[in-house]
């Protein structure tokens, strides 16, 4: 399937609410940060976006500290699911657990949404047909519960059908420390699951190969500081990594976190500033995790958190003519939680913003990183997260983001801080 190019990134109807210098270093940051390609956590393309931020913050007056972080890694050969005349590439499920040269050959049989086999699971390779959903990570109960239920029945392998918006493979995040699952373990689009859940039906046998070097290697996580001498910190935070391109996911919040900086360099001078980016966060926040132990301000010291996860401001679509078609509005599953002291200025700070406009209190609603964050005991927060349509795919591209549209939230979220700050 191919997707229709709209011009993703062109600034031209940008919205009255957002000045022209945002707009513009927006448009010129989404263009830089969706042209390192794959952002797999310590991977080339990762690496080199981890720089470049670095290197803004540099121009903008902050000192650099780094943090190493190990993480997975897999350098696949072959990676295929076949069955007779079928056959269709596979997504391996990290911590990737590869299979000999010769791949596994065993029946396949598959499970359905409620975890129940079509015929005995000892011996055989699982093909879990997933429920629809806008999936993210395998840490779902709906996902790693059926699985290890297969693996637990016997079955030598798993491959997971990601039925989801895009018809494409989602990759999901999962433990970054060891594996979740107790054997080989892969991903299938929906579009190429059709033969094989056949071949389930008819009983008969597949072989999946997940042929490859598993390893760990080094990442990233920095923070850039402006110490004024003040005492009380502003902490502002966004991941650069993940499986792919991650135009929509992860570039809107990017865009914000660099224009945030530049402006909060010149314009906070009431706090210390701390801006936090960080690796390795398809591996349950890994990286997250390490950079708030060793380089985040304590909550004691801290007046407020700004984290700017997935999902910042991606571009709505029409499904209704079967292949997608863009829309220049934005998606409305991302979600705004802020402390409940935050969400009267909320409401009328992000009124008019799909999704945004009906914040939540951060007693009732987290995900991602800011779990984390609330969970330290960070007095005052507030943090975006959410899963559009392109979450996690391949075609997560520059198609998937409009730049006027992360200037206007942008906007948005610097007034937030304001009156966060009371400044």
């Amino acid at each position: 399937m191919m997707l229709p190019f709209m011009g993703g990134l062109t600034a031209s109807a940008a919205p009255t609410k957002a000045d022209d210098t945002i707009t513009g270093n927006v448009t010129d940051d989404l263009i830089r940060y969706i042209g390192f390609g794959s952002k797999q956590a310590g991977g080339p393309g990762d690496k080199a976006c981890g720089d470049w931020m670095a290197g803004e913050l540099v121009k903008a007056g902050f000192e650099i500290e780094r943090q190493s972080v190990s993480v997975p890694s897999f350098a696949p050969a072959r990676t295929e699911l076949v069955s007779g005349d079928a056959k269709a590439n596979v997504w391996p499920q990290p911590i990737v657990m590869p299979t000999s040269a010769e791949g596994i050959s065993a029946r396949i049989v598959r499970v359905d949404a409620a975890g129940r086999a079509s015929a005995p699971l000892d011996g055989a390779i699982a093909l879990i047909d997933l429920p629809h959903g806008r999936w993210s990570s395998a840490l779902s109960k709906a996902i790693w519960a059926p699985t290890k239920a297969a693996f637990a029945a016997g079955a030598v392998a798993a491959v997971i059908i990601t039925n989801g918006p895009s018809g494409k493979v989602i990759a999901l995040n999962t433990d970054g420390r060891k594996p979740m699952f107790a054997g080989p373990t892969a991903l299938i689009a929906p579009e190429d699951a059709a033969p094989f859940l056949a071949a389930a039906m008819a009983g008969e046998t597949a072989t999946l190969y997940l042929t490859g070097e598993s390893s760990r290697r080094p990442a990233f996580n920095f923070v850039g500081r402006i110490d004024r001498g003040k005492g009380r910190w502003l902490i502002v935070s966004t991941p650069r990594s993940g499986w792919f391109t991650c135009a929509g996911e992860r570039g809107g919040g990017v865009a914000a976190w660099l224009a945030i900086a530049r402006w909060a360099a010149a314009a906070v001078t009431s706090h210390n500033l701390a801006f936090v980016c960080n690796s390795g966060h398809e591996y349950e926040y890994l990286g997250a995790e390490e950079s708030m132990k060793a380089m985040a301000p304590k909550p004691a010291e801290t007046d407020f958190w700004l984290h700017l996860g997935a999902n910042l401001a991606a571009r709505d679509w029409h499904e209704i003519t079967g292949a997608p078609m863009p829309l220049p509005g934005t998606d409305a599953q991302r979600y705004l939680v802020t402390s409940p002291a935050l969400l009267p200025a909320a409401r009328e700070l992000f009124a008019g913003l799909s999704g945004l406009e009906a914040p939540y209190s951060s007693q009732d609603l987290s995900a991602g990183e800011l779990t984390g964050i609330i969970a330290a005991g960070y007095p005052s927060v507030a943090g975006i997260f959410g899963i559009h349509r392109f979450h996690h795919v391949a075609e997560d591209d520059a198609r998937c983001v409009v730049a006027a549209a992360v200037a206007e939230t942008t906007t948005a979220f610097q007034r937030l801080l304001v009156a966060a700050l009371k400044i």
